[in-house]
């Protein structure tokens, strides 16, 4: 089956949904919110993704088997917004990718960087065939350049088979500059926190393998109980295996996973393991990102458990990355590509992947 390709315009996305195509046990929507953001809903026979085509190409929710991905949170819609705060409510975004993470008083970059909410300079909706079977990929370009400044073209895309309920995300970028670019990037997953979870991961919960965080970010106002579980956590991290106490959580807490194995194809892999028996699960390459990030954060106004965010970097904003030789280098005509595998497994699935995760631990 030679694919298919359509090119979308802002023009042709409505206030009513209209079906684009549907082939194959796969469905495409296209609307736009009442904030006027543009969507589309990507549906098979398990479940649906929406993803905002022309807003750095986020993935605004996913829901498979009836089951809610994406984290909770008080934004009803998506909306318009240069920075991702303004609409924090998404499942999965595109953090970076010349700045990430939270800047410090000395840092002049917004949080997570200019890619999060860029305005697309084109979107397209792919239907083909792979060797998992029929597909439907949504993909897009971001021009960025700045006079005397950095160049670069950001070609993220995302992909959903039929019958699967998990997906593809992937972010390809190229240095167009004549110089070379500094690259930060992060696939920020925001998972929904489910109290009684357990995450798998392929490396003990040892403070050599999983540290928190000890640094206070600027949004952050601690207390005493929090510095005090900060230090309890630094000693013995085993505690956040399981979330089965959320008022830990508020503020969040963040850690990084190090010395993750992986297969023989590159691939880590992490899930948690929800009460009823399915479960998140995400795989990426190693190669591609060398930093695991953990964040997790439950109060009233947000409810999320990013158990694994693979990033080229840590959270700590531009400076502090540069001062820990976390900043990576894309030299001038260089791609650097990152895919993501990630979404909801049930319990039989579930199974299946804790056992590679395990395997991995042990090999």
């Amino acid at each position: 089956m030679q694919d298919i390709e359509f090119h979308l315009r802002r023009q042709d996305f409505a206030d009513q949904p209209r079906v684009i195509a549907c082939t194959d046990g796969l469905s495409v929507t296209a609307f736009r919110y009442p904030s006027g953001v543009e969507a589309l809903l990507v549906e098979n026979e398990r479940g649906e993704i929406v993803v905002l085509p022309f807003m750095g190409q986020m993935v605004w929710s996913a829901v498979f088997d009836g089951v809610d991905l994406a984290m909770g949170n008080s934004f009803s819609m998506p909306r318009p917004a240069n920075c991702i705060v303004e609409t924090y409510g998404c499942l999965a975004f595109h953090s970076g990718v010349l700045r990430n993470g939270c800047p410090s008083p000395q840092d002049n970059h917004l949080l997570h960087g200019e890619m999060a909410c860029a305005a697309m300079d084109r979107a397209d909706l792919v239907f083909g065939r792979d060797e998992r079977g029929p597909f439907v990929e949504i993909t897009g370009e971001c021009e960025y350049v700045m006079g005397f400044g950095a160049h670069y073209l950001a070609r993220p895309s995302v992909r959903l088979h039929a019958g699967e309920t998990l997906f593809d995300i992937v972010m390809d970028l190229e240095n167009l500059s004549s110089a070379p670019m500094e690259l930060m990037y992060m696939c920020h997953v925001n998972f929904a926190y489910a109290e009684g979870a357990r995450i798998v991961q392929p490396a003990p919960f040892t403070p050599q393998h999983v540290q928190v965080r000890t640094a206070v970010p600027g949004h952050v106002t601690p207390n005493d109980d929090y510095l005090s579980l900060i230090r309890e956590l630094a000693a013995d991290p085993s505690a956040m295996e399981t979330l089965d106490q959320p008022g830990r959580y508020d503020p969040e807490q963040v850690f990084y996973v190090r010395g993750l194995p992986a297969d023989a194809h590159g691939d880590t892999h992490m899930m948690m393991r929800l009460p009823e028996g399915g479960a998140f699960g995400i795989s990426y390459p190693v190669a591609a990102f060398p930093k695991t990030v953990r964040w997790i954060l439950v109060n009233g106004d947000a409810q999320v458990a990013a158990f694994a965010l693979p990033s080229t970097c840590e959270p700590e904003g531009y400076l502090a990355e540069k001062a820990k030789n976390n900043i990576r280098m894309l030299a001038s005509g260089e791609r650097a590509v990152f895919p993501v595998r990630l979404g909801y497994l049930d319990a039989a699935a579930a199974g299946e992947f804790e056992t590679r995760i395990h395997a991995l631990q042990t090999a």
